[in-house]
């Protein structure tokens, strides 16, 4: 865990006392960015997925990827974005000089709260499949957030509401227009129309459980998870 910094809400005039998380690299250590101190917090009014994230290098093997940018939330209703030492919003990098050869550990999950929570816990889990760049899909599903990344296109539904057939489908037919693979995150689960649907085509369906661990629910997320990408 990052050492605590004191925050000041300029909506409300609150103070908090807040800590980075910490997020587990490829190499399996901990990484959390180093919050400035002296940089006031900036009031998230807009999301757009390249400030969502921000390059941090891995003390332990050297990697640079990207996490979650951390961000608090105030009782007033106000977000604050937590600035960042020494590192700014960046695309992927790409593998460090560590990661080759190194078997995969076990995925570390990441406690699901909101949406946002849930579209990082895939990003995190894909990563951890061993797919590279991940970033926000140019072309955006009939629901949910799309993810990308070399080769794939995935979904991630946060909502309350199962996953229908047509979502499914829609996602298959964006991955062979890419010539990519996909795969579904879903937070409700599946119609079963979905997963007979998902087991003929092919698509692996993950469910997000809260505690931030994506369950496979039919035979291809199962070999994906026990393969990797």
């Amino acid at each position: 865990m990052s050492d605590s910094v004191s925050v000041c809400c300029p909506a409300c005039r609150r103070e908090h006392v807040y800590a980075a998380p910490s997020y587990p690299c490829a190499c399996g250590a901990p990484v959390a960015p180093v919050l400035d101190r002296r940089a006031a917090p900036a009031v998230l009014a807009q999301r757009s997925w390249d400030e969502d994230w921000v390059t941090v290098c891995c003390a332990s093997c050297g990697r640079r990827d990207q996490w979650p940018h951390p961000e608090l939330g105030c009782p007033c209703g106000t977000v604050l974005r937590i600035p960042v030492a020494g590192v700014a919003s960046a695309p992927d990098p790409g593998p460090g000089p560590a990661e080759e050869a190194q078997p995969r550990r076990a995925f570390q999950p990441v406690t699901i709260r909101t949406a946002r929570d849930a579209v990082t816990t895939a990003a995190l889990y894909l990563r951890w499949l061993g797919y590279q760049d991940i970033r926000r899909a140019d072309q955006r599903p009939p629901s949910g957030i799309g993810l990308a990344a070399r080769g794939l296109v995935a979904q991630v539904d946060p909502t309350v509401r199962p996953a229908s057939l047509r979502d499914v489908e829609c996602l298959w037919l964006t991955a062979m227009t890419e010539s990519a693979e996909c795969v579904y995150f879903s937070l409700a689960g599946y119609t079963e129309e979905a997963r007979t649907r998902a087991d003929s085509l092919g698509v692996p369906l993950f469910v997000l459980d809260l505690t931030g661990t994506p369950q496979p629910v039919n035979s291809p997320a199962d070999e994906l998870n026990a393969t990797g990408a």
